[in-house]
C-alpha cells in the first residue's frame, strides 16, 4: 500500500449517513482504517476496498461518550468532522435554547472531539483535521441565521487551530459545500410558528433551499475533496466545493455588502 502523507487511521464523525458516510467509505476504499462514529450506527467492523471501517457509537456533544471511544482507539492521524444538522427559521423565532443546540452540535462538537483526540494526532510528525463547513460559513443565508452562525464560528476555530497546530505538524482544511443531496434536508428542524410575522417569507426561503438541495451535488463530491486534501502535503486552508461556489465566494471581495444582501434577499 502506498504510504499515506498523514498516516492511515481516520476518525469520521456523523458517519451514519450523508457526507460522513460517503467520506468514511471513500477513505476505506483507498486503504485507510476508518473509525466511523455516530450516535445511531450499528457497531461492526468490515473490510472495504483496500481498507476497513470500524463503526462505533459515540455522541460528539457528550464528553463521557467520547472518552469511552478514545479507550478503543490507540492510533489516530486524521480527524474529519462531518457531524451536524440544520435549523431553519427567522432569527427572531428561533429560541435561544434551539440556537444553543445548533451551536453545540455544529461548533462545540468538533471542539470537544479535538479536545480529546488531538493528543493522538500530535504523536505523529504530520496529521490532518478536516472540517465539513458550508458556503453558509462565509455567506450568511436568510432564515438559516443560526446554522450560518455555527459555521462562521467553526471556520474561525479551524483557522486558529491550523496556526496553533503548525509547530506540531497539524494541518487543517475547511471544505465548503453548497447545495448537497443528503438526508440533511429531511432532518432539518424548521421553526415557523403559525402566528409568526416572518411565516410567509420563511416558508418561501426554506422551500427554495430544500429544492436546491434535492437537486444538489452528491455527498461523494465532498468525500472526494476530503480524500484529495488528505493526499496533499500542502492542503488548502479552505476549499469551496464546485466551480460555481468558488466563484460565489469571490463576491464578498468585489461587491459592496449592500449589493450582496440584495442578491441573497432576491434568492431567498
Amino acid at each position: 500500500m502506498k504510504e499515506k502523507i498523514y498516516g492511515t487511521n481516520v476518525l469520521v464523525t456523523g458517519a451514519s449517513s450523508g457526507i460522513g458516510k460517503a467520506t468514511a467509505s471513500i477513505f476505506a476504499e483507498n486503504g485507510y482504517t476508518v473509525y466511523a462514529i455516530s450516535r445511531h450506527i450499528e457497531e461492526k467492523e468490515y473490510s472495504l476496498g483496500k481498507g476497513k471501517i470500524i463503526q462505533l457509537q459515540a455522541d460528539v456533544t457528550d464528553r463521557v461518550s467520547l472518552e469511552e471511544l478514545k479507550k478503543r482507539i490507540d492510533n489516530l492521524s486524521i480527524i474529519i468532522h462531518a457531524a451536524g444538522f440544520g435549523i431553519a427559521g427567522s432569527a427572531e423565532d428561533v429560541s435561544a435554547e434551539e440556537a444553543e443546540r445548533q451551536i453545540k452540535v455544529n461548533y462545540l462538537g468538533p471542539v470537544l472531539v479535538d479536545n480529546i483526540f488531538l493528543p493522538l494526532l500530535r504523536q505523529h510528525r504530520r496529521s490532518l483535521v478536516i472540517f465539513i463547513s458550508s458556503i453558509a460559513g462565509r455567506i450568511p443565508i436568510p432564515f438559516q441565521s443560526h446554522y450560518s452562525s455555527s459555521k462562521y464560528a467553526l471556520e474561525a476555530y479551524a483557522e486558529c487551530l491550523g496556526m496553533e497546530g503548525k509547530p506540531f505538524g497539524i494541518h487543517t482544511v475547511l471544505l465548503e459545500p453548497g447545495d448537497t443531496k443528503t438526508d440533511f434536508t429531511r432532518s432539518r428542524k424548521k421553526i415557523i410558528p403559525e402566528n409568526s410575522s416572518y411565516r410567509r417569507a420563511a416558508e418561501k426561503a426554506i422551500s427554495r433551499m430544500e429544492a436546491d438541495e434535492r437537486n444538489g451535488k452528491s455527498p461523494e463530491t465532498v468525500a472526494k475533496a476530503a480524500l484529495k486534501a488528505a493526499s496533499s502535503s500542502h492542503p488548502p486552508v479552505r476549499k469551496p466545493i464546485g466551480f460555481g461556489y468558488s466563484l460565489l465566494m469571490l463576491l464578498p471581495r468585489i461587491l459592496p455588502q449592500k449589493i450582496i444582501e440584495r442578491i441573497l434577499i432576491k434568492l431567498y
